[in-house]
């Protein structure tokens, strides 16, 4: 099933849904890290090479993320249902809202619904909680590979 998924990427409707899903995911991964202080803050505190290591991570995020999306389109197109690993990339981009995103926009939203804590700072600008987004989507891309090399048809 693999085969014929990779075949239906080549499709300029599923082209366009690649880059429109990048284009979505890179936006707000970058949004993040701008309500997290911004680059230029970041550059400041850590240096070009927190900066450049930010960049590349969203990039990365955002093509495996699109990528997860458009092959889940293909597949639900073929077989009739969803791959369940692509859920896995919303959870990362909720999870960075949570942890290296906006802190005070989530404390006010805890705050709002009864939840209090005190917010410590995040090392590195929220970097590690990046890296466990990034094995999250990762892990989002396997299990949609493995859904679809183990796919059954519908009778």
């Amino acid at each position: 099933m693999w085969k014929v998924v990779k075949t239906k990427l080549k499709e300029k409707k599923y082209r366009i849904i690649l880059i429109l899903c990048f284009i979505f995911f890179i936006s707000m991964y970058t949004l993040l890290d701008i309500f997290n202080g911004g680059y230029n803050n970041l550059l400041e505190l850590y240096g070009y090479y927190l900066v450049v290591i930010n960049i590349l991570s969203n990039t990365m995020m955002s093509f495996f993320s699109a990528i997860m999306i458009t092959i889940s389109s293909v597949y639900f197109k073929l077989s009739g249902k969803e791959g369940k690993g692509t859920t896995l990339s919303g959870l990362s981009l909720l999870f960075g809202m949570f942890t290296y995103g906006c802190t005070p926009c989530i404390v006010s939203f805890f705050a709002s619904i009864g939840i209090t804590f005190s917010v410590m700072v995040l090392p590195l600008a929220g970097f590690p909680y990046k890296i466990i987004s990034f094995i999250i989507v990762i892990m989002g891309y396997f299990w949609l590979r493995y859904e679809i090399d183990h796919a059954k048809c519908q009778r």
